[in-house]
């Protein structure tokens, strides 16, 4: 599926369905010229693609949010409550919750679906947020800032406490919605130095480096917090795991507490050539950020990927990639033949582009995982925006510089594209048929 913006005159968006099989827009019998998702209307922006509940959700640059039923080739609504446009925003996969942050309005909306209920929560400078697979924790990323949050959904007895003035939960929070009855609260992570009468831990505010997103554990039960550094201003650029269970935003449902000051700081591994984003596959997590180099006397950021054992916590391997706007999640997806897949946006503001020693600055990078290698795909042809797998027919599909390209995951070359191009500017790009939801990782 291409999400297309102004596909035509009298459109503002599409959701083009292509066959992966033939790379082809009309169907393998040729009994239909082309299909859609029906009912979308919107400018699309980015997908979030759930092929394992045959569902996605597409976020337009009017600020809405619509649901996809893929059997169906068909909208299934729009979410309503989001407080405008949003930077970043999720829905969880039981699409119970939806959880958006808006940097102009600096708020932070908790959705709960189910309820009816849409619960803005004043959070100065929100600008991103990370969901879990499991649907129960979200966190919560500031620009500029060294510090993470989380939401809790409150249980009847807390709400009561808190309105009888009894409860720790005003001083715990960064801010209660709605003030007369709060049904949910915004936390910062904090070291446990004291504990509430409801059983809530609170203290002395967690610090990172300027934690940017989170990426969590097959199981579950950990978030790498990623910190970008340098690439956002600050200094070193890391990850740190943290145990979720604290953080579980269903209502009654979260338990033990955060690690203390010291600890977290002895569990952060430092990524000295960036991290912005991250993949988990088993034990090994991939990280991708942007190095500060010194180039003609003046600072640029090169590309980087790191891998790291999650066993020992160690970097086995880090090798220079296609660069991209610093401070900025790539999209990372793994292919067939032992392929890593990376798409970035702002290839040309880094070192690649202003050294021609550095070879060519296209903004794909195909990374084979086996023999740890690099192929860069080329030419420049602008921002990489969307790339996915078609696994078992070792290929990709990927969006750059408006447009749709296929290449192979045997060698990196580019494939016939001619029958899957598209008129108006695309934007993102999916694979229905994936077996896993983790055929996306933008979230």
């Amino acid at each position: 599926m291409i999400a297309i913006q102004n596909p035509s005159v009298l459109t503002k968006g599409a959701l083009e369905i292509v066959d992966a099989y033939y790379d082809e827009r009309t169907t393998y019998n040729g009994s239909s010229s082309f299909i859609s998702i029906a009912g979308f209307s919107a400018m699309p922006e980015s997908i979030q693609n759930m092929p394992e509940e045959q569902s996605g959700a597409v976020y337009g640059a009017d600020g809405s949010l619509t649901i996809l039923d893929y059997s169906g080739e068909k909208t299934n609504g729009t979410v309503s409550g989001t407080s405008g446009t949003s930077t970043s925003i999720f829905i969880t996969r039981s699409k119970k919750y939806v959880f958006a942050a808006n940097h102009a309005s600096h708020v932070f909306t908790a959705i709960n679906q189910i309820a009816g209920s849409s619960v803005p929560l004043s959070l100065p400078g929100v600008n991103g947020v990370s969901l879990n697979a499991g649907g129960s924790v979200a966190l919560v990323f500031v620009e500029n800032s060294n510090y993470v949050y989380y939401p809790r959904q409150l249980t009847s007895a807390q709400t009561l406490a808190y309105e009888a003035g009894t409860s720790s939960w005003p001083k715990a929070a960064v801010d209660c919605e709605p003030q007369s009855a709060p049904t949910w609260c915004l936390f910062q992570m904090q070291s446990p130095d004291n504990v509430d009468s409801t059983g809530n831990y609170y203290g002395a505010p967690l610090t990172f480096d300027h934690p940017i997103k989170a990426v969590f554990s097959a199981d579950g039960g950990t978030a790498y917090i990623l910190s970008c550094g340098a690439e956002c201003g600050g200094s070193t650029s890391s990850y740190t795991p943290v145990t979720i269970s604290p953080m579980i935003f269903l209502s009654g449902e979260s338990s033990g507490k955060l690690p203390t000051t010291s600890a977290l700081a002895s569990a952060t591994v430092a990524i000295p050539g960036g991290a912005s984003n991250a993949l988990i596959d088993s034990s090994t997590m991939y990280v991708v950020g942007q190095k500060a180099q010194s180039v003609n006397g003046q600072t640029l950021f090169g590309g980087n990927l790191s891998v790291v054992n999650l066993s020992t916590n160690k970097i086995t391997s880090a090798v220079s990639i296609s660069d991209g706007t610093p401070g900025t999640a790539s999209r990372m997806v793994e292919g067939d033949n032992n392929t890593l897949w990376i798409a970035m946006t702002g290839c040309t503001t880094g070192v690649r582009y202003a050294t021609s020693a550095a070879g060519g600055y296209g903004c794909l990078t195909m990374y084979n995982t086996s023999s740890n290698t690099v192929t860069l795909i080329e030419p420049y042809i602008g921002d990489a925006t969307g790339v996915t797998a078609v696994l078992g027919l070792n290929k990709v599909y990927a969006v750059e510089g408006g447009q749709v390209y296929i290449f192979s995951t045997k060698d990196g070359r580019s494939l016939d594209n001619q029958y899957v191009t598209v008129t108006g500017t695309a934007y993102d790009v999916a694979y229905l048929d994936a077996l896993t939801d983790a055929d996306n990782t933008y979230y």
